[in-house]
């Protein structure tokens, strides 16, 4: 029950979103294998909360920023954990949703292509963003004299597109561009995060490849 109450009021945009993808699966059609049902639960909960979360980062200072990132509870580390582990269960299922897609017509084969597509990058945007809030955290919580992120120009008051913007660098590129990470808790969350955004690109350059190739095949 705490932690139900602790989830609606820490985090209200994820709990609706994920109520609405548990609640879809029940409306589903029953003839659609259970990949494709759950696959499309997901990219309902993902892509809702990623509107949400552009919603709220549109209207956000960093005054709201900091107030956000000071009340969040201690389970944060926990949810950025399940949804990280989540968005790459989701990856893998891909394969098993793309299996056998040979002796499919082009037109369904070609909607199979664009709804896994749409998956990768729901996932890989939905990683990106939860990061970007605990890096929100993590800077907001630590010392004002010594913050666990040093932004250019001694920028000590950031919104969430400065989150955004260190958050995505990495996980297009695997690196910290010009910031600066000066504490051990964000020099393991940046560790973390360069590890699955190393195995998201890889896996939508494998998916690009193997779908290049289907096409070029048939």
């Amino acid at each position: 029950m705490h932690s139900a109450k602790n989830l609606l009021l820490h985090r209200p945009r994820l709990l609706i979103s994920f109520s609405i993808a548990f609640i879809s699966v029940f409306f589903l059609p029953t003839a659609w294998l259970w990949t494709t049902r759950a696959l499309f639960a997901w990219n309902l909960a993902v892509w809702a909360y990623l509107l949400l979360m552009a919603w709220l980062m549109m209207r956000a200072n960093h005054h709201r920023v900091k107030a956000m990132a000071i009340r969040e509870d201690k389970s944060a580390v926990t949810v950025l954990a399940l949804i990280s582990l989540s968005a790459m269960i989701s990856v893998g299922a891909i394969v098993v949703e793309l299996s056998g897609t040979k002796d499919l017509s082009a037109e369904v084969r070609a909607m199979k292509y664009l709804f896994t597509g749409m998956t990768v990058l729901g996932s890989w945007l939905l990683v990106a963003v939860v990061f970007c809030f605990h890096y929100a955290l993590l800077f907001y919580r630590s010392p004002e004299s010594r913050r666990a992120l040093r932004f250019p120009d001694d920028e000590q008051k950031p919104d969430y597109w400065d989150f955004l913007y260190f958050s995505f660098t990495i996980a297009v590129a695997a690196q910290t561009s010009d910031v600066a990470v000066t504490s051990h808790s964000a020099r393991k969350t940046v560790l973390v995060q360069s590890v699955l955004s190393f195995f998201f690109n890889v896996a939508v350059l494998g998916f690009s490849i193997n779908i290049a190739a289907s096409l070029v095949g048939n």
